[in-house]
C-alpha cells in the first residue's frame, strides 16, 4: 500500500475563527488507515473545533479536506457520515426518553416503514462482535454513563462509519470501563477503521495512540510517534516549557479537623444522596474522594460547607459538633471551599475581579473601614493574585463576567487558597485548567497540606488523587465503599468500587 492510499483523512491549512478568537490557525492534520491518532492539547487549543469541522458541524473559513483522497465539503454531520465519518461527542447526543434502537436509527433510516426487529438484530450483532453489551429496547435514561457511550459507538458503526472521532471519551468512565473502550478501539482498527482520539490526558494518549499530534493556541506544535514520546516531551509541547515534578511528602498527621459520623442527606430532587457516610480528615492530610460524577460528591461538599442540610448524622469541625452549619459560620471556623460550580457558587459575575477576590473579607481590614471599601489595598491584593495565578484579564476592575470559564475558576481558587485555612474542601479544583495552571494549583494545595491544613480533595482524575492524596475514599451512590492508604491503593479495585462492585476476599 503506497503512502497516499494509507491516508484516510487529510486536512490542509484549516482556518477557523470566531469573534475575537482564531481557533484553528492553518492546521495540517492527517489520519492513516487502521491507526489511532491522538489529538492532544490544553483546553482552548482548538482540538474540538478542528474535529467539529471534520464532522460537518462547522464550516472552515479556509482550507481543504480529503477523505480517502477525495476532496469533500461538509455542510452537516449527515454529509460527513455519508463519507464514512462519525463523531462521538464528549456530551452524548442521545434523547433520554427514547430507546436505544430509536436513538440509533433516528435521522438515519430513510424508509417510511422501519423494522425495529431488524434494527435490533443488527444492533445485537454489533454488541456481540465488539463486546458492547446493551439492551436495544432499553430507554436511554435507564442506562449508566458507560452504557450510553456504548450506544454512541454502536450508532457510528450502525451508520457505516469507517473514520471515528471520539472527543474526551473517558472523562466520565471508571478505569474498568476505560479498559473496555480501549480494547474495542484496538479491535476496530484491526478491521481497517481509523480513529481520532481527542484528549487532554497525556498518559491516556501514550497508552492508546499510535501517533500523537499536539495543538497549542490553535496551531500544530508537532506530530510524534508513540515510541518517540513520553510525558515530559508531550507536556513541554503542550505548555511550551518544562514542568517540575510536584514533591508530596508523607503526611505529618495532627488532630482530626473534619469528622463525619453516619451522615445522610438528600439531593435537590429529595432523593437520598448520602447514605451513612463516615470519614475524617486530619491536620496535614489530604483525603481524596474518588467516584464517577453524580454519586454524592456534590452533596458531600455542600453538607460540610453548610450549603445543604443533613437529614441525619453528625458533623464535627476541630472536635466541635456543628448542628446548624452555615457558609459564614464555616468560614469563621477556617473552612475554605472550592466549588465544582464556579459560576453559581464561587463568584458574582457582575462584580469586578477585585471585588470577587475579597468576597470573603469585604468587611475586614485593610480592605474596608466602617463599611467603606479601601481601593488601594484591594487593588494590590487583586493584582498579586492575578499575577500569581496567571488570570487572563487586562484589569482587576473589569467585571468577572468578561473572563473565560477557566479564568473564573482560577480567580475563585486564588481567593480560597490565599486564606489561612484549617480545612479546605476542594471539589474538582483543576478541572478545565491548562497544564501550567493545574500544576500551580496542585502545588498550592500541597503547600496548604504542609502548613497543617486538612484537605478533602474531590476529583474524577485518578492520577491527581493518587499523586496528591494520603488516603483515598471511594464513593458510590452516596456510600463510602472503602478508604485506601494511597500507597497501597489498587487501581483495579478502585475502578470496581467506583462501579459499585465490592471484591469478595
Amino acid at each position: 500500500m503506497d503512502e497516499e492510499s494509507r491516508i484516510s483523512v487529510l486536512m490542509k491549512s484549516i482556518v477557523k475563527s470566531f469573534p475575537g478568537i482564531l481557533a484553528n490557525d492553518n492546521i495540517d492534520f492527517d489520519l492513516r488507515v487502521g491507526e489511532i491518532h491522538c489529538l492532544i492539547g490544553e483546553n482552548g487549543a482548538g482540538k474540538s473545533t478542528l474535529m467539529n469541522i471534520l464532522d460537518g458541524l462547522y464550516a472552515p473559513d479556509d482550507g481543504e479536506i480529503f477523505i480517502y483522497g477525495k476532496g469533500v465539503k461538509f455542510h452537516s454531520p449527515r454529509d460527513a457520515i455519508n463519507e464514512g465519518v462519525g463523531m462521538i461527542h464528549q456530551h452524548f447526543m442521545l434523547i433520554p426518553n427514547l430507546t436505544v434502537i430509536e436513538n440509533i436509527i433516528l435521522g438515519f433510516e430513510g424508509s417510511k416503514y422501519i423494522s425495529l426487529r431488524k434494527s435490533a438484530k443488527k444492533i445485537s450483532e454489533f454488541s456481540s462482535k465488539y463486546g458492547l453489551k446493551i439492551d436495544p429496547y432499553a430507554k436511554v435514561w435507564h442506562l449508566s454513563v458507560g452504557e450510553q457511550q456504548r450506544v454512541e459507538i454502536i450508532k457510528t458503526l450502525y451508520r457505516n462509519a469507517k473514520i471515528l472521532i471520539l472527543d474526551e471519551p473517558t472523562s466520565v468512565l471508571t478505569p474498568e470501563e476505560v479498559d473496555n473502550v480501549f480494547k474495542i478501539l484496538k479491535q476496530l482498527t484491526t478491521e481497517g477503521r481509523s480513529i481520532i482520539f481527542i484528549t487532554h490526558k497525556i498518559r491516556e494518549a501514550l497508552r492508546i495512540g499510535d501517533r500523537i499530534t499536539v495543538l497549542r493556541k490553535g496551531k500544530v506544535v508537532g506530530t510524534i510517534d508513540k515510541k518517540e514520546a513520553d510525558e515530559n516531551v508531550i507536556s513541554e509541547m503542550m505548555v511550551g516549557k518544562k514542568l517540575t515534578r510536584i514533591e508530596v511528602s508523607k503526611a505529618e498527621l495532627g488532630s482530626k479537623v473534619l469528622e463525619l459520623r453516619n451522615v445522610y442527606a438528600l439531593n435537590d430532587n429529595k432523593i437520598l444522596a448520602l447514605r451513612d457516610v463516615s470519614l475524617d480528615v486530619r491536620s496535614g492530610e489530604i483525603l481524596g474522594v474518588a467516584g464517577v460524577s453524580g454519586n454524592g460528591q456534590k452533596e458531600l461538599a455542600e453538607v460540610i460547607m453548610g450549603l445543604r442540610n443533613r437529614t441525619k448524622g453528625e458533623l464535627f469541625i476541630n472536635g466541635t459538633l456543628t448542628n446548624k452549619p452555615s457558609p459564614d459560620k464555616m468560614r469563621e471556623m477556617g473552612v475554605g471551599y472550592i466549588s465544582e460550580d464556579r459560576l453559581n457558587d464561587s463568584v458574582i459575575l457582575n462584580f469586578t475581579n477585585a471585588e470577587n477576590m475579597i468576597l470573603d473579607k469585604i468587611d475586614s481590614w485593610p480592605y474596608s473601614q466602617r463599611g467603606i471599601l479601601k481601593i488601594n489595598p484591594i487593588d494590590k491584593h487583586a493584582r498579586e493574585l492575578i499575577y500569581a495565578y496567571d488570570i487572563q484579564t487586562d484589569s482587576p476592575w473589569k467585571p468577572t463576567k468578561t473572563l473565560s470559564g477557566g479564568n473564573i475558576q482560577k480567580l475563585s481558587i486564588s481567593r480560597e487558597l490565599s486564606r489561612k485555612l484549617k480545612l479546605l474542601i476542594a471539589s474538582h479544583p483543576t478541572m478545565g485548567l491548562d497544564i501550567a495552571a493545574t500544576q500551580y494549583v496542585r502545588e498550592k494545595i500541597v503547600e496548604k497540606k504542609k502548613a497543617g491544613c486538612a484537605i478533602l480533595l474531590i476529583s474524577e482524575d485518578l492520577d491527581e488523587l493518587l499523586s496528591l492524596s494520603d488516603r483515598i475514599a471511594v464513593i458510590y451512590e452516596g456510600s463510602i465503599m472503602r478508604i485506601f492508604e494511597s500507597e497501597k491503593a489498587d487501581l483495579k479495585e478502585i475502578g470496581l468500587l467506583m462501579a459499585g462492585i465490592k471484591r469478595m476476599d
